[in-house]
Parts: C-alpha cells; structure tokens; sequence
C-alpha cells in the first residue's frame, strides 16, 4: 500500500469512509460506453488473433455437485491440447477435493490448476473452515484459489470483516494467487461494485472476479468495465498491477472478443495476457474453437465434433 492507503483497514469506520469517498458510477455512462465498446466489429486477421488469445485465457471450469475424477481427468486432457493448433487454456477451475486429479493429470503442462473455497458459492461459514478449506486445496497442489466473500458483511456495511477473511484467506494461499469472487449480481449497484473491487484489492487479492456463475447476472459487461477501471485506478495509485476474471454467461466467440475490446481500451495492453485477464467459462472453449476452424478452413464443425465438458 502507499501512504494514502496504509491506514485504510484501521477500522471499519476507516474503511467506510475511504470506500464511500471513492467516485461514484454514472451508471448510464457504464452502460452506454460499455454497449458502444460491444458493437466494435473485428476483421479476419484480428479475429483469429483475438480466438487464440481468449483460448489462452480460458479457465476452464466444472463446479457441478455430479463432477467425478474421470470428467476433471478428461477436462484437464482438453485443457492442453483444445485443438489442432490452439494454445492450451489458463487454468481448470475445480472443487478442492478434486484438485489432486487435475494437479496429476496436468503436470509440466504449463496448465494451472485453480480451486473454488471458502464455502463456494455461498461464502456462509466461519472463517475457520474457510481457511482450511484454502489450506486444504493448496496443500493439494492449487496454483491458484478462487474465493468468495461474505456478501451478507458487506451489504450490511461490515466491511473489516471482509477485508479480515481476505487476509486471511490470503495467508493461507501461501505461494498460490488469489482471486476474489465478488458475486456481482448480489451487489445491487455499481457503486458497489466499485467499492467490493478495491477492498478485495486492498486487501491483497491478486485478482478480482464478477462471479460465481451460480447468480444472475453474472459477468455483465458494465460491470466488467467498472472492474477494469478499478484495477486502473488502483494500480495508478499503488503501483500493484492486479488482475481481472469476468466469469459466468461468457458462452460464445462474441462474447469473449467484446471482453477482449473492453480491456483493450479500457486498461490497455498491459492486461491482455493470461497472467491478468481470464475467461471463467465451462462452455465457452468449444465455441471458440468452432470459430478457429471457421477461420481455418472456411467450414463450421457441428458441435458434435468437439468433446463435452
């Protein structure tokens, strides 16, 4: 932190006070920006580009209560090779007690494994189990975590006990990067994204997400836009680069790309890389790679062509 924000988390009062004071969000103007950088058309050359960046960003996730070690060991497999051609994917996103199938089925690949914790998607437990569920998926071999936060502390204005889960938590990371899940679509406002977005950075996050993909809306544009320029803002203020995952209903090609456009002029090339942007998707890889082949060949493969994840 610098100088301005050392103080910051002293108290809760502090904390509301500094997340009160940050700018409001003109939400027309998020809207209208964020609806005008979507209907940014991109030619052929570009557009090839644009798949195969989003591929690499992709983390590739199941968090289904039906997952088995056999679809993460096949998940994983897809996650390297996706198709002739394509880079490999980000990362696979995971349930803690299946970290252990995809750290052995990705390994040397260059593929993170990441992991839902802390009572994903409800955040609703002590913090207790919320660290030992972090310790857990890490001691399993988790390059990454994806946490959640106690949207109930925040609305009611208890942000010290937010900012205190996510140190925490973070501690309990250890080496791995730790992403905070935001959960958006329960925050109501913008202005409360804005505020949810620089706490989860003060605390220490190393990136922040829109979403779990349990709650609508989910990784809206608008909202990812605000994101963007919360990170934008923070690093102008702190120097710390921090990285941003919209995750939930991204699903096709055109999504992705309007997401591409969105960081592109919004924070720039600085965060068009797999180390400070994701795609959380469980559907939108095969997509992506019906478009590669398009572009490829001039011919659509059906989508029985691709394996199911």
């Amino acid at each position: 932190m610098t100088t301005s924000l050392a103080d910051v988390a002293s108290s809760n009062a502090a904390l509301r006070a500094f997340l009160h004071g940050l700018p409001g969000v003109d939400r027309v103007g998020a809207d209208q920006r964020a609806a005008m950088l979507g209907t940014r058309s991109i030619k052929t050359t570009a557009k090839a580009q644009a798949i195969d960046l989003a591929i690499s960003m992709v983390d590739l996730t199941t968090l289904e209560g039906a997952d088995t070690p056999g679809k993460v060991r096949a998940m994983s497999t897809k996650a390297m090779h996706p198709g002739e051609g394509a880079p490999r994917v980000a990362a696979v996103c995971v349930y803690p007690d299946l970290v252990h199938v995809a750290v052995e089925t990705l390994k040397g690949s260059g593929v993170k494994v990441a992991s839902v914790s802390t009572a994903f998607p409800s955040g609703r437990s002590s913090l207790e189990v919320k660290v030992s569920d972090t310790a857990l998926a890490v001691a399993a071999g988790a390059d990454e975590i994806d946490m959640v936060i106690d949207r109930g502390a925040f609305l009611s204005g208890d942000y010290l006990k937010v900012y205190e889960e996510i140190v925490a938590v973070k501690a309990a990371c250890g080496d791995a990067h730790l992403k905070v899940i935001l959960e958006t679509g329960e925050l109501a406002t913008y202005d409360n994204v804005r505020r949810a977005s620089w706490l989860a950075m003060i605390a220490g996050g190393d990136f922040i997400k829109t979403s779990t993909g349990k709650v609508q809306p989910a990784a809206t544009l608008p909202v990812t836009l605000i994101m963007l320029e919360a990170v934008r803002d923070f690093r102008a203020t702190t120097g710390t680069q921090i990285g941003v995952k919209p995750a939930g209903g991204i699903r096709t090609t055109k999504d992705a790309i309007k997401m591409l456009v969105l960081v592109n002029e919004t924070v720039g090339d600085d965060w068009l890389s797999p180390d400070w942007f994701r795609l959380g998707a469980s559907t939108l890889l095969n997509d992506l790679l019906m478009q590669r082949q398009k572009l490829t060949t001039g011919r659509y493969a059906g989508p029985d062509y691709f394996t199911l994840d």
